[in-house]
């Protein structure tokens, strides 16, 4: 299920809920920039495989932010 939050629900999740945060960028972006302790899958290999490395039992985060 995908649902947007803002960023007080992010930070919840985060720290409450020790959710998962997963950035969509391209690996040379992810390099450059990204929120610390994200996983880094581009949103091209977002995939069921790539998703499994996930843990299923914690909420997951998912963001890309553009021009940072």
């Amino acid at each position: 299920m995908v649902t947007a939050i803002d960023r007080t629900q992010m930070l919840h999740l985060i720290e409450d809920e020790e959710a998962q945060i997963v950035d969509v960028l391209p690996e040379d972006e992810y390099a450059e920039h990204h929120i610390p302790g994200a996983v880094n899958i581009p949103l091209r290999q977002l995939i069921s495989e790539t998703a499994s490395t996930l843990k299923p039992n914690r909420p997951v985060v998912v963001y890309c932010h553009d021009g940072l």
